[in-house]
């Protein structure tokens, strides 16, 4: 199985995402600059956490008009599963390919801690070796993983079983309590229409080992491979 890291100036998890598939796939990926123009044939892409062009203008705005966007995205209409995490949540964002925005935090602080999050929805290419309504728990690092949407957005991605991801606490419980960055409806992950491109702030590439202090981001890798194979 291939796969591929998008990596842009400033990107700092890259090395993270490599390690993560590479477990998950049993090969390599092909790191790719985000100056190129074509992609190599992948299985999966990956668009890394980090601060492309140091957040300037709008945390992921400049990298989402990298010229390797446009091949990303045209490999997203091919159906190729796509993953961008916490920066690359926001990169895909920017570049259309997932709605709404990711904007500050409510509290205006850098949050960096593990948080708890809801699986929403089992049955996608990013969350089959998981169950419904199981509680995981991944790292967070993020200034701007606010996500924001109109009303209409939230209520299809809702209808539509969009929302993969939500913040709650150790027991499942989804409140205003336990949404550590104030995002509307909790919303920590978001698919897209066809369901092949997946959007999340939490950084489950940091809870694949022990060492970590957890391996529960193990489980949205090998789904990803699952559904691949």
């Amino acid at each position: 199985m291939k796969s591929a890291v998008i990596l842009f100036p400033g990107i700092n998890r890259e090395n993270d995402a490599i390690a993560a598939l590479t477990q998950a796939t049993g090969s390599t990926p092909e790191l790719v600059w985000h100056g190129e123009t074509d992609l190599p044939k992948a299985d999966i892409i990956m668009v890394p956490g980090g601060f492309s062009y140091g957040d300037y203008l709008r945390a992921g705005a400049m990298a989402a008009k990298s010229p390797v966007m446009r091949a990303v995205a045209e490999r997203a209409k091919q159906g190729v599963t796509i993953l961008g995490v916490c920066n690359g949540f926001q990169i895909l964002t920017e570049a259309g390919l997932l709605p709404g925005a990711l904007m500050r935090n409510a509290s205006l602080k850098f949050i960096c801690k593990r948080a708890h999050l809801k699986i929403e929805n089992e049955v996608t290419r990013f969350t089959n070796q998981y169950d419904e309504g199981q509680v995981v728990e991944y790292p967070v690092a993020h200034h701007d993983g606010n996500y924001f949407a109109d009303s209409e957005t939230l209520d299809r991605l809702e209808g539509e079983g969009r929302v993969v991801l939500r913040y709650c606490d150790a027991d499942g419980t989804v409140d205003p309590a336990t949404n550590l960055n104030g995002s509307q409806r909790n919303i920590a992950g978001i698919l897209n229409e066809e369901g092949n491109v997946l959007g999340m702030m939490p950084h489950p590439e940091n809870a694949i080992d022990p060492l970590h202090g957890g391996t529960d981001g193990c489980g949205l890798f090998k789904s990803m491979v699952e559904a691949a194979s």
